[in-house]
């Protein structure tokens, strides 16, 4: 039998042809792009591999790195405290952390010890890096042979409103914390498993460039609503930076303070 069709039913076949084959190329690249841009398809544990081990490999071979950086710490429904300074990292798990505003401070890591200097106070304050919980003190793995996987009992990707374009969140659950319940304190101070301090966190964030691995910002929990946030500007690596830097001789005067135990509060 032979149809008659006309015009207008020519027209809705081809629009209808048309649409087909521009959802099949939005479904294609649904498909692929996500992959050509390193954002999770199928697995997102894959994923969040990916970017860690990026992160590694961007700082692995950077004997010294200096950066400015901004830091925001809360305690529930009080106001944050904000600090600013100057950063310099040196292996082999070397710090130093001069703040400027609004007071200055210093903060150094030796490699067997921390130093926190608060020249208004006229003390420092003192402990071995394998006991001490200071915030700061997870931020050697910069300056080491860190490997997250060891660090963390657990790594995937988490969204955050308002990351900017190009970033991805890690979150890092330390060794010993399961998520919902705090960490069991480690069998011994000298594993080197054991993210330093973390017993005392429940969860660590990480801001990575999804295409250089370059750290963007630090953001540490910790029960009772405490929050720790270090976001980090203007990375150099290879600067010159002498041993002098990462030592610390306390000053005439100055009382000296045993922080074995030393935590965020001693700040």
């Amino acid at each position: 039998m032979f149809v008659r069709t006309s015009c207008y039913t020519h027209l809705v076949n081809h629009q209808r042809a048309r649409w087909n084959a521009i959802v099949t190329v939005i479904l294609m690249a649904a498909y692929v792009l996500p992959r050509v841009y390193g954002r999770p398809a199928r697995d997102p544990a894959d994923s969040a591999k990916a970017v860690a081990q990026l992160l590694e490999q961007h700082y692995r071979h950077a004997q010294t790195l200096r950066a400015v950086f901004l830091e925001r710490y809360s305690a529930g429904p009080r106001e944050a405290r904000i600090e600013s300074g100057t950063v310099y990292f040196r292996k082999p798990g070397r710090m130093r952390w001069e703040y400027e505003a609004p007071e200055r401070k210093l903060f150094i890591a030796d490699g067997k010890t921390v130093w926190f200097y608060v020249p208004a106070d006229h003390t420092v304050t003192k402990a071995p890096v394998k006991e001490s919980s200071d915030w700061r003190t997870p931020l050697a793995l910069l300056t080491g042979k860190a490997n997250l996987s060891r660090l963390c009992s657990r790594i995937d990707l988490v969204v955050q409103k308002a990351t900017p374009a190009g970033h991805t969140i890690l979150r890092c659950l330390p060794k010993g914390e399961k998520e919902g319940h705090p960490a069991a304190e480690p069998a011994s101070s000298q594993d080197s498993t054991e993210l330093p301090g973390g017993g005392d966190f429940t969860e660590v964030l990480l801001e990575v460039d999804s295409s250089s691995g370059e750290l963007a910002s630090v953001r540490i929990r910790q029960a009772g609503g405490i929050e720790l946030e270090y976001r980090f500007g203007d990375w150099q690596q290879g600067v010159p930076l002498p041993d002098e830097m990462f030592q610390f001789h306390p000053p005439a005067g100055v009382a000296i303070v045993d922080g074995s135990s030393l935590n965020s509060t001693s700040r």
